[in-house]
């Protein structure tokens, strides 16, 4: 296989990444909740998109119509009775992101546990457009290709609602200063949830669009939340195009990685990009003081 070939399914993969963990910056730099349960709502869409394909023959891409408004009510209803109480009596930022990150742990299990005894723990998988596809000389799966060019367009307009909307101006105002957000006139408490929630939305966007190509099972949850969250920090907190960079950079290290070296060590290569980032740009490749 030619080197180019193996980085441009490294860039596939790393679009997925992008996507995640666009959703878990919203989360985690906007509404300031560091949340350990996010994979599970990626892999619980992973599975409704299963049962959705193999039970009534809804095309994966079709059914995130339900999937993902589904995913974006839960969040909601999270935020607002999990994680409103939190917020109101947390005096800092550290200890509201300490307090979260033991209600979501705790999330976590719930939600593995609940997912394990309904579909129990095999791995599942399904044919979508498993077919070669040739492009620009070069030969990918089908499903792969289409899932990065849907990835590639819920990620340009979660970019363009952020940039050239007075909702994504006043979300990029709250990731700065929520402090002064609040002082010239936004509503902090309605607008964290809706971030929650539109994070947790975009969690099952991906799931979707990782379950067309790749084998899923109850456990998968975790390593997808600490992928978004190596991402998120090595692109800069609140900082999307940084998102977008560093899960393509991820997606490549990973693809070579796995080609060249072993792909049981991929998790590794993972985090020492993630350390280098850390020792080289502490704030983020992207990330500003």
């Amino acid at each position: 296989m030619p080197v180019i070939e193996v980085i441009f399914g490294g860039v596939i993969l790393g679009g997925l990444y992008a996507l995640v963990a666009m959703g878990f910056n919203l989360q985690y730099g906007v509404a300031r909740i560091v949340n350990l349960a996010y994979g599970e709502f990626l892999m619980t869409a992973a599975f409704a998109a299963f049962w959705m394909f193999t039970l009534f023959g809804v095309n994966p891409i079709l059914g995130m119509f339900l999937s993902v408004p589904a995913a974006f009510g839960a969040n909601w209803l999270i935020y607002r009775v999990l994680m409103t109480p939190l917020a109101r009596r947390a005096r800092t930022r550290d200890q509201l992101e300490g307090e979260t990150i033991l209600a979501t742990f705790g999330l976590l299990f719930v939600l593995r546990g609940a997912a394990t005894i309904a579909f129990t723990a095999n791995d599942r998988y399904y044919d979508y457009l498993g077919e070669p596809l040739r492009l620009l000389g070069f030969t990918f799966a089908a499903n792969r290709v289409l899932a990065f060019a849907t990835a590639g367009v819920i990620a340009t307009a979660v970019w363009v609602v952020l940039q050239f909307t007075r909702f994504g101006v006043a979300l990029r105002a709250l990731a700065i200063d929520p402090v002064g957000a609040q002082l010239v006139g936004v509503d902090v408490r309605r607008l964290s949830a809706l971030a929650f929630a539109c994070g947790g939305a975009l969690a099952a966007a991906a799931g979707t669009l990782v379950s067309t190509f790749l084998s899923f099972n109850p456990a998968i949850g975790i390593e997808f939340t600490m992928k978004a969250l190596v991402v998120v920090i090595m692109g800069g907190i609140g900082n999307m195009l940084g998102s977008l960079a560093a899960g393509l950079m991820l997606g490549v290290a990973e693809a070579l990685c796995s080609y060249y070296v072993d792909s049981g060590l991929t998790l590794a290569v993972a985090y020492a990009l993630f350390l280098i980032v850390l020792v080289v740009r502490p704030r983020g490749l992207f990330g500003t003081a």
